[in-house]
């Protein structure tokens, strides 16, 4: 197939060292979107994937990862959508690593060491928050939360969305019944707004999220602190995996 840019070369043309093997070797589950996200935007940053080369085909890519192709087009369209990767149609088209993907070495370097420390402190408040609300919470208190629930899935945007999600997990926190863990809820919602604010947010990603929400409000009501904690621990891993690949 012609190429319209010289530059551009089939990713199937380079030479393939370890390191770039690596970048397309299977993805493993739950969480096969966010991890496709991490790693194609980790090798766009660090230049294993070179501005102007082409990815390989959707079918020839999604069987190398392993996953549908359905979850490579939303995690494509997510990077197109962040400005790493741009898709073109026709004879010549197809799906290009940016000429300028966004954010310098420098300042990636600088906000991945600031967002590192949000995301372990959100851990740590996330978790014991839901260990706590699982011994603690009222069903009036899980009744809220499932109401929360149902405004994010009828969200039409995703700053109303946002909204509700952040009065979900601070929920979670008045359900462990500890003044100062809704505190640090607040603070670190916060925190996590600033980094969410630069990074795409497909539908399909916030279906699956508010999944995980409802999930997590059914173990709740069932005192499952175990089963709870590694739900919210996925849930907040998803995240993490998108934060690592685009910034």
């Amino acid at each position: 197939m012609a190429i319209k840019d010289p530059r551009v070369v089939p990713l199937g043309l380079m030479e393939r060292d370890a390191a770039l093997e690596g970048v397309f070797e299977p993805v493993r589950p739950p969480t096969t979107f966010e991890e496709t996200v991490e790693r194609l935007g980790t090798a766009i940053r660090l230049g294993l994937l070179a501005p102007g080369s082409r990815l390989p085909s959707e079918r020839g890519l999604a069987d190398q990862l392993g996953i549908s192709r359905s979850t490579l087009r939303l995690a494509l369209t997510t990077l197109v959508q962040s400005g790493h990767l741009v898709s073109s149609r026709g004879r010549t088209g197809g799906t290009f690593v940016a000429e300028r993907p966004p954010l310098s070495e420098r300042d990636a370097r600088r906000l991945g060491e600031e967002a590192r420390a949000v995301l372990d402190y959100r851990v740590a408040i996330e978790l014991g928050a839901t260990t706590l609300a699982a011994e603690r919470a009222s069903a009036e208190e899980l009744d809220r939360l499932d109401l929360l629930v149902k405004k994010m899935a009828g969200a039409n945007e995703f700053e109303y969305y946002r909204r509700v999600d952040i009065r979900f997990h601070i929920g979670v926190a008045e359900a462990a019944r500890s003044p100062r863990l809704v505190r640090a809820m607040t603070e670190v919602q916060g925190q996590m707004s600033d980094l969410i604010a630069m990074i795409a947010h497909p539908e399909q990603v916030l279906t699956h999220s508010n999944e995980q929400h409802r999930q997590l409000v059914t173990l709740l009501r069932r005192g499952d602190g175990p089963g709870a904690m590694r739900l919210m621990r996925e849930h907040i891993e998803g995240t993490e995996h998108i934060l690592a690949g685009l910034i």
